[in-house]
């Protein structure tokens, strides 16, 4: 299964075969990486906030061409809670929508 594929490709850290297109778009709270080769640009120039994750999946829906993940992705003693979406096209993940948090609650968001 794809998902599955790349879930075992990050934990190898062999992010240069990731199922993905070339027109790979991700989306995350930190942006928008359009296109396959900057993705793998980013990577490379970033390997000690991309590589070394182990994934502990906690729920997975699957339709005809997505998918949704939530899972907790664990690296030494940081770890992250994420809900992604990923779009499959061509037997290729083409898009993947991230959702996690990335910072401090601002005082004027928190909960009375």
């Amino acid at each position: 299964m794809l998902i599955k594929e790349w879930f075992s490709k990050w934990e190898e850290g062999d992010f240069y075969h990731l199922p993905i297109s070339e027109n790979f778009k991700h989306t995350s709270p930190f942006g928008i990486i359009d296109g396959k080769n900057n993705y793998i640009n980013l990577i490379e120039s970033n390997k000690d906030k991309f590589l070394g994750y182990q994934f502990k999946i906690h729920d997975e829906i699957f339709g005809d061409n997505k998918a949704c993940i939530r899972y907790t992705a664990i690296q030494g003693d940081f770890s992250l809670d994420v809900s992604e979406w990923y779009f499959v096209k061509g037997g290729l993940i083409e898009a993947i929508v991230a959702y996690y948090h990335i910072g401090e609650v601002r005082d004027e968001r928190k909960l009375k």
